[in-house]
């Protein structure tokens, strides 16, 4: 856990008088106190007040989920828990300097089995008007800081992604207007790579384009009846060069027919397209294995896009599906790609009113599970 401290000052927000009425006779008067208690346990924020050796004398339903069970019990001791140091430093410098302190504390809190997740909380503090204690308010400001630091993330890999290709192409028309190439291979050879970056620049911005639209509810699905192992052969083929290169062994499991579905097809190309080269592109070593299959049942369709490659990191699981998240951030330029692809794929299947989960074994198979409705006609 860490904190950060800002000095004790004016309060930066002034807090609802309420609550500050709240804290000072939450003990001393029995009638008010269920009412005050009633109304702090509606809402988001936690509300915590401690007396001066800082046991807790009442902490509001947000404020006990915010923390590991039984941390913030009637009369626990907070100078006696690990985990509560960071809130420590607060509540201590509010009742020793008289006057609103605010912070930030993280925690680590347990998300699934053996795996944990950091919060981030805005701490505002100070003591109750009678000097018998203090009161703090904590904001979950997680992925507000989160959001902020991804697209900040977005920024820099946009910029890098689009500075190569700009630089070449400008670079390549110079020499082209400087005369010193007349023609032939050399002519050829300059085009292609204008040809290669130009692509490359297009495809970012029509992906962001394509989360636009489906984030924004911009996007009018075109439902048409097509053949979903049409639609991969179409994808497989479009990325032939890049499966030349990394060479993986690829298996299609559709029924006879190649399997009906009546939807979008423009956004499963996208779907399919995203998945396929995703694990292409995150997994470089020859002879991966990838499968796409498809299911029909009387109530839905269910795809599995799955590959034995090197997996998502149990840290990265929860947010891959974020706009603008990148796994592996310490090689985020080897990997190109702004981080939208598997944020377009859980779009599009949610459009079509489906659902996609990952499960993922480091080293062993990641795959993606879609279930969607079947649908006859729309």
């Amino acid at each position: 856990m860490t904190v950060t401290l800002s000095a004790p000052g004016a309060a930066t927000h002034s807090q609802p008088r309420s609550v500050k009425a709240a804290a000072n006779h939450l003990r001393r008067c029995p009638a008010p106190q269920k009412l005050y208690a009633t109304l702090l346990d509606e809402t988001q924020q936690g509300v915590i007040v401690v007396d001066p050796e800082l046991r807790v004398m009442y902490a509001n339903f947000a404020a006990t989920l915010m923390f590991r069970s039984g941390t913030l019990k009637d009369e626990a001791d907070l100078s006696e828990n690990e985990e509560t140091v960071g809130l420590r430093e607060l509540l201590l410098q509010a009742i020793g300097s008289g006057r609103q302190v605010t912070g930030e504390i993280r925690l680590s809190l347990p998300l699934a089995q053996g795996v944990d997740e950091e919060r981030i909380y805005r701490v505002v503090t100070a003591p109750v008007e009678s000097a018998d204690g203090a009161w703090c308010i904590l904001d979950d400001v997680t992925d507000h800081v989160r959001t902020e630091q991804i697209r900040r993330d977005f920024v820099t890999n946009a910029s890098h992604e689009l500075r190569t290709p700009l630089s070449l192409i400008h670079g390549y028309i110079e020499t082209l207007q400087s005369g010193l190439i007349k023609g032939g291979p050399s002519m050829q050879r300059c085009l292609e790579v204008m040809e290669k970056h130009s692509k490359r620049m297009m495809r970012i911005i029509e992906d962001l384009l394509t989360i636009s639209r489906l984030e924004g509810g911009d996007a009018q699905l075109k439902y048409e009846t097509f053949h979903v192992r049409a639609c991969v052969e179409d994808v497989l083929e479009h990325l032939t060069p890049m499966i030349e290169l990394r060479q993986p062994q690829i298996t299609l499991d559709f029924p006879a027919d190649g399997g009906v579905m009546n939807g979008d097809r423009f956004y499963w190309d996208q779907v399919f397209t995203n998945l396929i080269e995703n694990a292409l592109k995150e997994n470089p070593r020859t002879g991966l294995h990838i499968k796409i299959s498809g299911e029909w049942t009387t109530d839905e369709i269910v795809f599995v896009v799955s590959d034995d490659g090197i997996g998502i990191p149990p840290d990265d699981a929860p947010f891959v599906f974020k706009r603008f998240y990148r796994c592996g951030k310490d090689r985020a330029f080897e990997t190109k790609g702004t981080g939208l692809g598997l944020s377009i794929v859980k779009r599009a299947v949610e459009a079509h009113g489906g659902t996609i989960d990952l499960l993922s074994i480091p080293n062993v198979e990641t795959s993606f599970v879609m279930h969607v409705p079947a649908r006859t006609s729309h």
